[in-house]
């Protein structure tokens, strides 16, 4: 038995649309067209409006990106990896200010962000994703294969808050000076017994003590400067890694220091994140901030549940790094060379510090 082909299945296919059909029926030339579209050149409002007539009346959305990038030799893409998986990084305000700046930098150039995470997996996925550039955030010494292979590819590298490394564009942050700051503060009002909550040390996140043999081997280099910034001002510091910046983690680090004998009178913690978790920790015990414990916090971000205090804290300015890691971006790119950047820390006081309750 025959069977018949249906009309509707013999009808041709409608050919995708493209760039020489909309010119056809704009009236146009190709070139013309494609400079309506990209914006780039000397094209006519009117002109422009008949091009985007054509377009809608065709249903063609426009130049495909891929064959444009092609054309350049870019993909239009800067990967920015973070030394944390996302779900976690997001959950801290000054990563999302720092990424919020970059983000306007790189859109207002007409480049896309590609995030992508350094969780000690190794650098082999991450050296070969498309990128034009990358930029390396609070990344681990551990990334130095990585950074090789980039450069080796031609890739410009900037570093924000990194190990300084050779053809890699430096965004430094005065951790280091900005925590002996705070501990400066802390002898100033005659704190002896201070102890620290360091960010993770370890691609591991493993939660616990801080030795010298831990520190030194340490991949983190934001965690290492601010702790070494502490031991300018009290050598002989003691504390414990959290397993992250979130408040969870402070509340369990809090607790800890504070069921030592003798009690610390003063807690510096990497972040306000933290420092907001050792202040409930406090509560939970009946201690008093900041007549019987002083929290000096870090980031100088918002933080909801501290009220009536107001943290004492290192205010980092996150959004311009994202911002001058754009900025560094966009020049490499262009061929140029742009000067190294350092960020300076404030010390803002709140009331979350007091003097020591003798």
């Amino acid at each position: 038995m025959r069977v018949e082909a249906s009309a509707a299945s013999e009808r041709p296919v409608p050919a995708r649309p493209n760039l020489a059909a909309v010119a056809a029926l704009a009236g146009v030339s190709a070139s013309t067209a494609s400079l309506a579209f990209s914006g780039a050149g000397p094209v006519s409002e009117p002109t422009r409006a008949k091009v985007f007539a054509a377009a809608e009346a065709l249903n063609y959305a426009g130049p495909d990106p891929r064959a444009q990038s092609l054309r350049r030799g870019r993909s239009g893409i800067i990967g920015v990896v973070i030394d944390d998986r996302l779900r976690d990084a997001f959950r801290d305000p000054a990563n999302i200010s720092m990424l919020d700046g970059l983000a306007d930098e790189l859109g207002g150039a007409g480049l896309a962000m590609l995030l992508l995470t350094d969780t000690g997996e190794g650098a082999a996925g991450i050296s070969l994703a498309p990128m034009d550039a990358v930029v390396l955030v609070g990344c681990s010494t551990e990334l130095h294969s990585s950074v090789k292979i980039f450069r080796q590819r031609g890739i410009p590298v900037i570093a924000i808050e990194a190990e300084h490394m050779p053809d890699v564009f430096p965004i430094d942050l005065d951790n280091r000076d900005a925590t002996a700051l705070g501990a400066r503060h802390l002898k100033q009002l005659g704190h002896e017994n201070v102890a620290v909550v360091s960010l993770p040390l370890e691609s591991s996140h493993a939660r616990g003590p801080l030795t010298r043999e831990r520190e030194a081997a340490s991949g983190s280099f934001t965690a290492r400067q601010r702790i070494l910034g502490a031991r300018d001002v009290y050598p002989n510091l003691v504390g414990v890694a959290s397993a992250g910046s979130f408040i969870e983690e402070g509340l369990i680090a809090g607790r800890a220091l504070l069921a030592a004998t003798p009690r610390p009178t003063a807690i510096i913690a990497q972040s306000d994140l933290l420092a907001v978790g050792v202040i409930r920790a406090a509560a939970e015990l009946g201690i008093a901030v900041p007549a019987d414990l002083s929290v000096l916090g870090f980031d100088g971000v918002s933080v909801e549940g501290v009220a009536p205090l107001e943290l004492t804290t290192l205010v980092q300015p996150s959004v311009e790094k994202g911002r001058a890691a754009g900025r560094a971006a966009i020049a490499l790119l262009d061929g140029g060379e742009p000067d190294p950047i350092a960020f300076v820390c404030v010390l803002r006081m709140g009331n979350s510090t007091g003097p020591v309750n003798s």
